[in-house]
């Protein structure tokens, strides 16, 4: 079916964004056997798997009487959230995510992880929204919910021009997570996709990155998750000799001989500078998410996806009942 902002798309343009809808959505079913479980933590009212009590530790009211009965131990079922929030993603569309040496880019990885999140965000009956840092400025979509509505906003971020190399002077991720956290004060979920290139080249890992305080600023009322999008060649150069190579932010040119000592000397950097953001993320108390152009990202995503289920399974078990 298609929607308001997808008429008038190239028709090949609007099948390829029905096919990734399914494809993530087929895939992640598979991947996460169908429970409707999404990003999100915590407790909510929906009943979820059985497991065996934990005296102590659980909420006795959770006892699953049928499951103790049947095995002869006591069993308490785990709850699942169901309660209605919105979710917002800030998708970073800036110049350097137009860039990718594996099976994709940057930018169809980034594409296809807010279609996953928002394919989990709603399965759970959020709204969901997004900012975008598209050409040095930031745009808004607003809070919706349903199928229609999703495809709608892939067609609007898939639409999107790519940045001239040079034109992404304005707004930084710094400011767009500012802006976030600003304009969007209702908690939620609050998931960042984009390659943190910010982050300085040559900066210790000890150094607080530009976008650190806002995203600190925006965990202290909302869950938050960041998924790093990166390409092998940003970790590493192949041994080719004399190449041009242009800065996608700054536009400038210039040609490199690829030596063993340039190379050695652009791998530690690359290194640095990923550890950089890893401490970073690491300081603000956020869960990341790396994505690769050369892996097969969904099924990294699950991954993270069941380890999320983990962490919210403990924290219900650790979290002590509310007296009614």
């Amino acid at each position: 079916m298609r929607t308001p902002a997808s008429r008038g798309l190239d028709p090949r343009l609007h099948s390829a964004l029905h096919h990734l809808d399914l494809r993530v959505v087929r895939r992640l079913e598979g991947l996460l056997h169908g429970e409707h479980l999404g990003l999100r933590l915590g407790p909510g009212s929906e009943p979820a798997e059985a497991r065996l009590y934990q005296a102590g530790e659980d909420d006795v009211r959770l006892m699953d009487w049928a499951v103790t009965a049947r095995t002869t131990h006591p069993h308490v079922r785990d709850l699942v959230a169901d309660r209605e929030l919105e979710s917002w993603t800030l998708l970073d569309l800036s110049a350097s995510m137009d860039f990718g040496t594996g099976r994709q880019e940057k930018r169809d990885i980034a594409i296809g992880a807010l279609a996953a999140v928002n394919v989990l965000t709603q399965r759970v009956g959020d709204r969901f929204g997004a900012h975008f840092l598209h050409r040095g400025r930031i745009r808004r979509w607003p809070a919706r919910s349903g199928k229609a509505a999703l495809l709608s906003l892939l067609a609007t971020v898939a639409a999107a021009p790519r940045t001239d190399p040079g034109g992404g002077e304005g707004a930084t991720l710094a400011d767009a997570l500012d802006d976030l956290a600003r304009t969007r004060a209702r908690r939620g979920l609050r998931v960042v996709i984009s390659d943190f290139l910010d982050t300085p080249p040559g900066a210790s890992a000890a150094e607080p990155a530009p976008w650190e305080r806002p995203l600190r600023s925006l965990t202290t009322r909302h869950q938050v998750i960041a998924i790093e999008v990166i390409d092998p060649r940003e970790l590493d150069l192949p041994d080719i000799g004399l190449v041009t190579m242009q800065d996608p932010e700054s536009g400038r040119v210039r040609e490199v001989a690829l030596t063993p000592r340039v190379r050695n000397d652009y791998r530690q950097a690359a290194l640095a500078q990923r550890s950089a953001v890893q401490a970073g993320l690491r300081r603000c108390g956020v869960p990341h998410l790396v994505l690769r152009t050369d892996r097969d990202w969904i099924v990294d995503m699950a991954r993270f996806v069941v380890e999320q289920r983990r962490t919210a399974h403990r924290l219900a078990r650790h979290t002590p009942a509310v007296p009614r």
